[in-house]
This record gives C-alpha cells, structure tokens and sequence, in this order.
C-alpha cells in the first residue's frame, strides 16, 4: 500500500521546489501591493492639489452666474445625432476587474440612453490601451487616442492636451454631448463604473462642484471683491476651459485611484491564494516525506525480521 501511496504523488524534492517558487511570487505579490497601495493614495492627493484654483475661480464664476451669455459657447446644445464619448481604461494588465467595469458600463450606457428620442450614433476619444482596443475591436470610430502620451504619473501638460481636444471637437458643433465613462473611486476597496456629462455644461452646476470643493478644503478663505478687465466675457472665456481641465484632472485621478486600487486588490488576493497554496503543498509535502519514512522503517523491519528467520 505504501508503494501505490508514493507512486501517485510527486517527489518530496518537487513538492519542496513549487513550495519555494510559490513563495517566491508571494513576495512579488506582496511587494505590488504595497506599491499601488502607495500609488492610490497619490493619486487621492493630487485631486487636492486642485482645490486653490477651485476656490478662486468660484469667486470669479460667482459674479458672472447670472449672465447666461457668456457661457453660450459651452452650454449651448448643438444639433445633432452624434455624441462623443470619452473612454478611460487603463494601459497595463493585472488590475481585476477595473477595464470590464468599464467595458460594461459603456454599453450599457448605449443601450439605454434615454436623453433623446433618436438613435445617436457615438465615437470616441481613449485613454488607455485597453480602451483603445475595446473600440477598435466593437468596430467603433476613434476620434483620437491617448494612451500613449499620458504617463503613469499625470501632469497639467497631459490633462491639457485632451481638455483642448474635447474643447477644440465641441466648437465644432459635431457633437450634441460629450460624456466621460470612467471608474470612480468610493473607498481603498470599491470603485464604480460611472458616466459623467462633459459638455455641455450647466454653469449652475459648475458652481456646484466648486462650491462642494470650497466645502471640503481645510483652507477657507474670505472672498475677495474682483476688478474685471476688460470684461466679463474675455474672463469666463480664459477661465472655463481652465476649469474644465480641473475637472478632467479630476476625472483622471479618480480613475487612477481605481485602478491602483483595483490592482492592490488584485494583488492582495494573489498573495492570499499563494500562502494558501503554500499551506496546501506543504501539507503534502509533509504527507510524501512521511510516507517515504514509512516505507524505510517498513522495509526496515522487514530486513530484521527476515534476518529472524
């Protein structure tokens, strides 16, 4: 019986080699972790780095609200069939279920688009390779890709560049909307797939979201009164689209935060699957040993006792 047990399992020396590569691959696991854990908490901060622009262009938006003319450019909704959606995605791979969060929420979204009667046609601007891909591969048009050109570390320069784009398609009168798909961070362990409205914008709703930023800044300070030159009109047109790259800054943290949290989860979980494994072959390990000593004790006794007889 000893033989049939030995001959089903693999070599103590075997089991002992996976135990230590297994092992080995936790501590890379582990150490991943601990890196997006660092790099989440980065991307949170530099969503607070925005907050004093925020505050000074609340002061100026606050004298110009009621004064619908001067949002016209960006408020006003063209006429057509067609909307422009803004995919985010990340660039690399080993990040859980970030990409599909997004993938659904984007066809959903399609599917139930209730903003108008009609039948839209949609195109799209990426960020991230597997954005990128996912539109390539549904046969969908792409606008313009930015997975390239936005590095892991996001800088004013990057964020610019694709405000200007969105800014520069909207003023063309092309696209009726144009919507940000993207994961939003809720907390180190939860992220959610959401579809933000871009342009056209509502300036009460701009107010709202510096006014929710002025709320949650620790550096209050006491508005200030403004001598506008030359007018009010050259300012909103200077200042808008500086407040709509904040806005995308965000967006784009918010997405990073997602992902390097969804890539810590990932990695938390390999590393928990590798110690159970490590357990698991252990105990095998343990069995296969103990079942050679058995047999050598066995055969052992059996030696003195035929040298008995």
């Amino acid at each position: 019986p000893y033989r049939k047990i030995i001959s089903s399992m693999p070599s103590w020396k075997e089991i002992k080699s996976r135990i230590k590569s297994v092992s080995n691959t936790r501590k890379i696991t582990k150490a991943m972790e601990l890196i997006y854990t660092v790099k989440m908490k980065k991307a949170q901060e530099s969503v607070m780095r925005q907050r004093p622009f925020a505050l000074v262009a609340l002061e100026i938006l606050a004298s110009a609200i009621h004064s619908k003319d001067v949002f016209a450019v960006y408020s006003h909704t063209p006429e057509s069939e067609t909307e422009l959606i803004v995919m985010i995605a990340s660039q690399k791979w080993l990040c859980g279920s970030y990409n599909v969060s997004a993938y659904k929420k984007t066809v959903e979204y399609i599917e139930y688009d209730d903003d108008t009667p009609y039948t839209r046609a949609y195109e799209y601007v990426t960020v991230g390779k597997h954005a990128r891909d996912f539109v390539l591969r549904t046969g969908q048009k792409l606008v313009a890709d930015f997975s390239d050109e936005i590095g892991d570390t996001l800088s004013s320069h990057d964020v610019r560049k694709v405000t200007r784009v969105l800014i520069e398609e909207w003023k063309t009168g092309k696209y009726a909307k144009i919507t940000v798909i993207y994961n939003n961070y809720i907390s180190a362990i939860a992220y959610e797939a959401v579809a933000r409205t871009f342009l056209p914008l509502v300036p009460e709703e701009i107010v709202a979201y510096l006014e929710a930023i002025k709320h949650t800044s620790k550096h209050l300070t006491e508005p200030h009164e403004h001598t506008i030159e030359p007018d009010i009109q050259t300012l909103i047109d200077i200042t808008l689209p500086m407040i709509l790259e904040v806005q995308f800054h965000e967006i784009l943290s918010e997405a990073r935060a997602s992902e390097y949290s969804a890539r810590m989860i990932a990695m938390k979980n390999a590393s928990d699957s590798a110690h159970k494994k490590v357990d698991s072959l252990t105990l095998v390990y343990n069995k296969t040993r103990q079942a050679v000593i058995t047999k050598e004790v066995s055969e052992i006794v059996s030696g003195v006792e035929s040298m008995k007889e």
